[in-house]
This record gives structure tokens, sequence and C-alpha cells, in this order.
């Protein structure tokens, strides 16, 4: 595994800008690969081991996906709208799983680690990289319930929209009084169609 720098340069590059929730990430996801026994997920055969669940689409996700190598479209990365920043780890082969949370404690704790900041952002930039685990974050061990069709590989799991006729994957369908719809056709859709375009 990098050394934590080589893994934050990494991080900007892909993610655009420094921030504190890419320091936040960086250490979110090299904690959870520890507690999970997981060493180097990113571009190694290992990364067959793992689904993260993260729960804010903010900074430190970027930076979690980058440390780690899960993707939504390798379907090992699941994202879950809590608005928290919290992350869950989770070891495939040994069902180990943790779900580390970003304390707000940590917030005011940083003019302690870096009392010279002139502001928030570079007080929390110097602090968050010092800080202890223990008090940047919150951990626990759950356990995670994966059904069979979240997880990673090709989808075995296909049916049409008995409505519209297209078809969904991945057990995604709205049934309905006996009925299997997409979610547009079941009124469920985050869009609402106004006129199909020809091409």
């Amino acid at each position: 595994m990098n050394d934590f720098e080589t893994l934050l340069a990494g991080s900007v590059r892909e993610h655009g800008h420094l921030c504190p929730g890419q320091v936040i990430g960086v250490r979110m996801a090299l904690l959870g690969l520890e507690l999970i026994g997981l060493k180097n997920t990113r571009g190694t055969s290992e990364i067959k081991k793992l689904i993260v669940y993260v729960e804010i689409d903010r900074c430190a996700t970027d930076a979690i996906s980058y440390v780690t190598g899960v993707k939504l479209g390798r379907r090992s990365l699941k994202f879950k709208d809590y608005g928290i920043m919290a992350a869950t780890f989770v070891n495939l082969s040994t069902q180990k799983a943790f779900r580390i949370v970003s304390t707000e404690s940590s917030r005011e704790a940083s003019k302690a680690y870096a009392p010279q900041g002139e502001n928030l952002h570079t007080r929390q930039l110097t602090a968050y990289k010092i800080m202890p685990l223990s008090e940047l974050f919150r951990v626990q061990e759950v356990s995670v319930d994966i059904p069979a069709a979240d997880m990673p590989g090709p989808s075995a799991f296909k049916i049409a929209c008995d409505n519209c006729g297209i078809v969904l994957r991945d057990q995604k369908e709205v049934r309905n009084q006996g009925r299997i719809l997409c979610h547009a056709c079941a009124g469920t859709a985050y869009y609402r169609e106004k006129k199909l375009i020809s091409l």
C-alpha cells in the first residue's frame, strides 16, 4: 500500500482539489481496509473481496474510491444517500464489516492540532492529517446483508417492465399489484418525462 501522502496526492489529482474531505476520505479508507484485513485492493485481485457503502456524495467519497479502487461500475461501491460522512467496508471473503463515521467534534478539535491555522479550511487540512483516529472517527463493527443482485460481477437478474418493456437488471424493478414496473412507469423515478426525441 502506498503511503498516506502519495495516496492523498493521487486522490487530489483525481478529485480536482485538496480539501479536508480528501484527507478524511484517505484516512477513512486506510483504516477501513486495515480493519477488514485487506491491504492493497487498488489494482489487485483483492478488489474482488471488497464492497464499500458510502453515505454521502461529497469529497471524502472520491478519496475512498481512489484509495480502495471501488467503483460504481464495478458494483463494488454502493451509495446510500443518508447525508452522513460515513462508509462501511465489507470483506466479502470473511464477512467482516466496519462502519466508520467522521466525528463532528473533530472540527472543533482541529484548533488544538493546528492552532496556527489562519482559517477553518487550512486548520482542518493540517489537523486531520495528524489527529488520532480515535478523535477523527467513530467505528462500529457491523453486519451487512448483501442481496445476490447487488454483488459484483455480471447480472444474473434481468426482467422487462410490464408497461413499457424496458429491461431492468439486478432486481431493481417495482412490484405493484402483481405487475413488474420500471420506476418511471411506477411513478417513483427521479425525473418526469416531457417528450421523446427522435435521433
